[in-house]
């Protein structure tokens, strides 16, 4: 599994997908200072990135959620690849809104779902977790049944870790922050100096540059 994450961990360095700053720190729209900025939208205009992610996490759901019928998008990273996914994989596909429409029907959710289908939701990335635990509320209470969680990059955060553990949701992660540190370590991106003070941040990063 590390072998994976820290091949697409490399693949999101080539297309500069993530941006590794240790001393210029960016701000994230929470206020919160990070090392680390990753943008996953950017893979969408790279097919070779695009179709590896989509194979990779079309392989965790069928290592983990065997039973899947329906693949799900969050809005609005999420979406892009769970259509890619539900292509590979030859499965319905619904997305999510992050809220309902102010008009016409009103749908939260958009596709066709079932009462009782099998549902993965596909987030582009995990911070604290909250947005797609929200989504999974939503096809839930659509009464879809959500047998997990897929995305394709986590900054392991332990916030995120509490909320899925009180959810009650499983999440796999095609890579995540560890894998990142190590590949961009490797590859002479940072030096040592630069992965303590990265690993520092994940510790505690609402104090951290504080």
């Amino acid at each position: 599994m590390m072998e994976q994450a820290k091949k697409i961990a490399g693949l999101l360095l080539d297309c500069e997908a993530v941006s590794l700053s240790p001393n210029e720190p960016f701000t994230w729209a929470s206020g919160i200072k990070s090392p680390i900025y990753c943008d996953n939208r950017i893979t969408m205009s790279y097919p070779n990135v695009r179709k590896e992610i989509a194979r990779g996490l079309a392989g965790l759901i069928q290592e983990f959620y065997p039973g899947t019928e329906v693949i799900a998008g969050t809005a609005t990273a999420g979406i892009p690849h769970a259509a890619w996914v539900a292509e590979e994989l030859n499965l319905p596909m619904i997305y999510i809104r992050g809220k309902a429409k102010g008009h016409g029907k009103q749908n939260q959710i958009e596709g066709c779902l079932t009462e009782g289908q099998k549902v993965v939701c596909i987030e582009d990335l995990i911070s604290t977790g909250g947005s797609v635990i929200d989504a999974t509320k939503a096809v839930q209470q659509a009464g879809g049944d959500v047998i997990g969680c897929a995305a394709i990059f986590s900054y392991l955060l332990e916030e995120a870790d509490t909320n899925f553990k009180e959810s009650g949701l499983e999440l796999h992660t095609l890579s995540n922050y560890q894998a990142l540190i190590e590949e961009a370590v490797e590859r002479g991106t940072i030096t040592g100096d630069d992965k303590r003070l990265l690993e520092e941040w994940r510790k505690n990063p609402s104090k951290w540059g504080k």
